[in-house]
């Protein structure tokens, strides 16, 4: 028989193994690329194509988009392992008032149960320049309050889909299913790709 010690032990260390594989498997969701201009321009494609997605599913989504402060849009690869779960992302923020992009990463990282990959992606709407420009500037964490609900009152609106997720910001988050009726974002962190940025 093994000891508790023993036991413990051996707990442990596939409890690293799980986390090392997840991590590991996270940081293959950056853009494609052999440089930082190759990678720019397949986060400018995959903007494009999301905001494309958007549309047809929701045709009012491009009047609102348009019309905010800015945006911004996301990729997210999530990976689920047995007990752990860990999503990895990048993406860019649109200034619609100077037209500068901003890219930027996003990481986020939980417990869930399951074994899978799922791929979404989301656009964040903002309809305040403070809002933009912190998000931008200072990074953001989704806390509790981002997991909200997509309001039924707005079916049929300019905000149409569009989940509050902190004052001043909209998400729409598309999955394979199309639009989420709730965001799934608790706990995520957003910042500024250095790399990209320079």
């Amino acid at each position: 028989s093994i000891p508790i010690g023993g036991n413990l032990m051996k707990k442990v260390t596939s409890m690293l193994f799980i986390l090392l594989a997840v991590f590991l498997l996270a940081g293959c969701g950056g853009p494609k690329g052999a440089n930082p201009d190759q990678k720019r321009q397949a986060v400018r494609d995959m903007a494009q194509e999301t905001l494309v997605k958007l549309n047809g599913i929701e045709p009012q989504a491009k009047a609102y988009v348009d019309g905010a402060v800015g945006y911004a849009v996301f990729s997210n690869t999530g990976i689920n392992l047995l007990l752990v779960s860990t999503g990895n992302g990048w993406g860019l923020a649109h200034d619609n008032e100077t037209g500068k992009e901003t890219y930027m990463k996003m990481f986020t990282a939980g417990v869930g149960i399951g074994l899978g990959v799922k791929d979404f992606r989301g656009i964040f709407v903002f309809t305040t320049r403070e809002a933009f420009d912190r998000f931008v500037e200072s990074g953001w964490q989704a806390g509790a309050q981002a997991d909200a609900a997509a309001k039924a009152g707005e079916k049929g609106g300019a905000a149409a889909g569009a989940i509050d997720v902190a004052p001043g910001v909209k998400l729409y988050q598309i999955t394979e299913n199309g639009l989420a009726l709730q965001a799934t974002i608790q706990g995520t962190k957003y910042w500024k790709d250095d790399e990209l940025n320079k």
